[in-house]
């Protein structure tokens, strides 16, 4: 590209004069990623565009040379950004968003294990339904996990009793394989060894060179009151084994709550509705109301309307971080009968009568019963 070809480097990048360096390094990798020559073979326009882009970060991504683009632009003498000025000493910063590109571009990570370096096994996810009851108490239950483990017959390593690991002779031995391209050149993973540097020549006839296999394993753990849908118990070191010593997975159990047939939860609190008879919400009384812990006793006063609502203090659920138990929240529904004796229909509309309330029964056979 010539200079009088030279496009403002923010307009290269796509991004404003006042943007971030994090902004600035998204925006590269991207057009980096897509300009790439190996997505693009042959493409003379992508090649061209990578390399405009890779100069634009180059200044734009160096803090003192940002600034002096800012200020003089792409003309300054002797001491401008003509060619790759820029990109040459800046060249070292582009470890990390290259290896970020690659990973994405070849589907695999740069980042070098090394001869006989561990690998951390993988994180592992339960899924436990529980109880609002349980909620209530908390709950000990033994899980069956299905989880990969270091074989037992080569002891992790994935070769074969009596023989060894050898080096790569793709890599030899360094875990990486180097590509150029064009101005500069770019370490990726070892396909042959996957960045381990080492092969087996005799894998092992248990696992088959993997040096790990499947087990089911019986975990014991404690659900703590308090728990609340969507919440992660974390278990440390209860994930899959390593590679070859490398450090065990975690356990994640992911709790979930049954929806309760009586209860709604409202964070430690509980409500339910309480069907009471007509005649206890005039007059008074005592009703059973469920609770979490078994039946218990409330006293109803005369006059309650439909819909009251009641507050048991301390008949909620525990709090998690240990603040107490929340309350329980009991709502009135006054129950109307549906069938009356005609002992009960006389009462009821003497009732109604003393009360000076017009019934429908007035017109009936019960307009003609003298009190």
């Amino acid at each position: 590209m010539s200079r009088t070809a030279k496009r403002d480097y923010y307009e290269v990048l796509g991004v404003a004069k006042n943007a971030s360096e994090d902004d600035i390094k998204k925006s590269y990798r991207k057009l980096a990623l897509k300009y790439h020559p190996d997505k693009n073979p042959g493409d003379k326009e992508a090649e061209e565009k990578f390399k405009e882009c890779a100069e634009a970060y180059a200044v734009l991504s160096d803090a003192n040379q940002r600034a002096r683009y800012d200020q003089f632009g792409h003309s300054l003498g002797g001491h401008g950004f003509s060619g790759f000025e820029g990109f040459t000493e800046n060249f070292r910063d582009f470890g990390d968003i290259f290896g970020d590109i690659f990973e994405d571009f070849f589907g695999t990570s740069t980042r070098r294990r090394g001869p006989g370096g561990g690998v951390r096994g993988s994180d592992l996810q339960y899924n436990l339904e529980i109880t609002l009851e349980e909620v209530l108490s908390g709950k000990e239950v033994t899980l069956e996990v299905n989880r990969l483990e270091a074989c037992e017959e080569c002891q992790g390593s994935g070769a074969a009793p009596g023989s060894k690991r050898e080096t790569c002779n793709e890599c030899r031995g360094s875990g990486q394989i180097r590509m150029s391209q064009g101005f500069f050149s770019i370490a990726r993973t070892c396909p042959r060894c996957g960045g381990e540097g080492e092969r087996i020549s005799k894998p092992c006839r248990k696992c088959h060179g993997a040096s790990r296999t499947e087990k089911l394993r019986k975990i014991h753990v404690k659900v703590p009151p308090g728990m609340e849908s969507g919440t992660r118990l974390k278990i440390s070191g209860e994930g899959e084994a390593g590679e070859r010593g490398g450090g065990r997975g975690n356990l994640y159990i992911l709790v979930h709550v049954k929806q309760h047939a009586t209860f709604k939860r409202f964070n430690d609190d509980i409500a339910c509705d309480v069907e009471i008879p007509f005649t206890i919400a005039v007059l008074g009384g005592s009703v059973n109301v469920p609770t979490l812990e078994g039946p218990m006793k409330l006293k109803i006063p005369a006059g309650t309307p439909d819909g009251k609502v009641f507050r048991v203090k301390g008949n909620g659920l525990p709090n998690i971080h240990g603040g107490g138990r929340g309350d329980e929240m009991a709502r009135i529904s006054i129950k109307v009968p549906e069938h009356l004796t005609d002992e009960e229909k006389k009462l009821l509309f003497h009732f109604a009568t003393l009360r000076k309330e017009e019934v429908d029964e007035q017109k009936g056979f019960f307009g003609k019963i003298k009190f």
